[in-house]
């Protein structure tokens, strides 16, 4: 046998198992590491990588409590935002360490270049979803910090005056939120609120009631024990006026007259007017009204282009303008037609066009835009458009619904998606709700009974449409029971004359 030395020499990694290793090391931190040489250093880091991934695993599937209350605390919210940039930050650097330990030591330029080109690319891939995440992340702080605010740092005249954090529904089987629509714009003096409903959550189904409050009820109720009864002993109104000067005197002027006349009444306000009316309607419903949420129409189209517009279906032709009083006809209409998708501007038109239509049709169309905006709020579009939501919802919403709330609150949110919105219809005749004195003792009776029963299940589609009983001059006129699915009040049933 020949005296040959063996010594074993290491070929070096070509290109392409490089930049292998590479991509394996940026989907699996630590590899690249130990594949490199640096295997104390690489094991260390894939440790934590495997631990951080089952932390976030065992967190998203049993602590989803703590992940929404995290998702509403704005010093969370900070935390989280600054974590996700420092695991980034860390990430970037075990790649690019990774690469280096990798890569041979006399590679050749035209390597060199490749490698550090795939590195960037990979950098950058985690550098702008978490430019992204970090964005959204504060974005949400930003809207619970301006539209939510702590429960003593705020001042309410109605609103419950402490919060159960720990369970908020304990002893609270509903709960009952005032929803109003102030015709506020740039140019119009005062705020006139067009839309009044009342939304009953049942706190362990999520299944909702809406009420709809028409526009021109008068003479207003208000609580026994309330400084406003003394104002008011009769409710909000006056007799001997005309039609015209009623005006002043019905539920859509309630929320500037009053605080107008009868500043500081309720006590330290931060929104006298939504106190005025959350007394008001709380009693004329017979339900103790425990937040309000206000909407801005100025801003509406705002938050529905954020949401990527919403799907109705329009059974009649609704006017985008036009004043019916002075006979100017609208320039514009939405036609009849099943699930219309519609953007910010047509989607306001649709709540509030007025022009050939009377307040039924209207509260009717305003119930379907929030059932349509609730169907709109998918996870995939709340994930992906959550930045410009967020932005539209400072410019649109006040509520007295205070931080600490907000984590059971968005639980409770849960639930009215996955849970049965409907309707309940009053009697406007049987409840004299356009004379001058409405029946607010049948209208808490009406309500009382339509919240006990169970929520309606929605009507199967069916191919030939219900008959409709005919009315006197000919038309045709639909009798909805007394309590309805929203999934059937809003569907595609064109019937009637068309306005023109």
């Amino acid at each position: 046998m020949g005296r040959h030395s063996h010594t074993a020499v290491t070929r070096p990694r070509s290109v392409p198992k490089v930049l292998g290793l590479t991509l394996l090391g940026a989907l699996l931190p630590g590899i690249g590491l130990i594949v490199g040489g640096r295997r104390k250093v690489g094991a260390f880091v894939l440790t934590i990588t495997l631990g951080l991934v089952g932390l976030g695993l065992y967190v998203g599937l049993t602590r989803r409590d703590e992940v929404l209350a995290a998702a509403v605390d704005p010093s969370r919210l900070l935390v989280t935002s600054v974590t996700i940039a420092a695991l980034a930050l860390l990430w970037i650097i075990v790649i690019v360490a990774s690469h280096r330990s990798l890569r041979p030591a006399t590679g050749r330029a035209g390597g060199r270049a490749i490698g550090a080109t795939f590195v960037g690319i990979l950098c950058f891939a985690i550098a702008a979803p978490t430019a992204f995440a970090v964005q959204t992340v504060l974005a949400q702080r930003t809207l619970v910090q301006d539209v939510f605010v702590a429960q003593g740092e705020s001042k309410s005249a109605t609103r419950p005056k402490t919060v159960n954090v720990k369970d908020p529904w304990e002893n609270k089987p509903r709960l009952n939120l005032l929803l109003l629509g102030g015709d506020d714009a740039p140019g119009r003096p005062g705020i006139r609120t067009d839309t009044v409903i009342v939304a009953s959550i049942d706190t362990k189904t999520g299944n909702t009631s809406l009420i709809s409050m028409p526009r021109q009820l008068t003479f207003m109720p208000f609580p026994k024990d309330s400084p406003l009864y003394k104002k008011y002993p009769n409710g909000f109104g006056q007799e001997g006026l005309s039609l015209e000067g009623r005006l002043e005197w019905m539920l859509t002027a309630m929320y500037q007259n009053i605080p107008d006349k009868y500043p500081g009444i309720l006590g330290p306000s931060d929104n006298e007017g939504a106190d005025v009316l959350k007394q008001s309607v709380g009693e004329a419903t017979g339900l103790k009204l425990d937040y309000y949420l206000q909407v801005s129409l100025t801003g509406f189209p705002e938050l529905v282009n954020a949401l990527g517009g919403i799907t109705v279906n329009v059974n009649e032709r609704v006017a985008m303008g036009g004043v019916s009083s002075a006979h100017i006809p609208p320039k514009e209409w939405i036609e009849p037609g099943p699930k219309q998708h519609l953007d910010g501007r047509h989607a306001l038109w649709f709540a509030r066009g007025r022009y050939s239509a009377d307040d039924d049709q209207r509260q009717i169309r305003q119930r379907c835009t929030i059932n349509a905006m609730v169907a709109a709020g998918d996870p995939a579009t709340l994930i992906t458009k959550y930045k410009a939501i967020a932005k539209a919802g400072q410019h649109l919403l006040r509520t007295d619904i205070p931080q600490e709330l907000l984590p059971a609150l968005v639980q409770l949110a849960v639930k009215v998606k996955a849970g049965t919105v409907s309707n309940i219809n009053l009697d406007v005749s049987k409840l004299k709700m356009k004379y001058l004195h409405p029946d607010y003792d049948g209208m808490r009776e009406a309500i009382e009974k339509a919240l006990e029963q169970p929520a309606p299940p929605a009507t199967p589609p069916s191919k030939t449409p219900p008959k409709t009983p005919k009315t006197p001059s000919g038309g045709t006129k639909t009798t909805p029971p007394p309590t309805q699915n929203l999934a059937d009040a809003c569907a595609y049933h064109p019937d009637g004359d068309q306005p023109s």
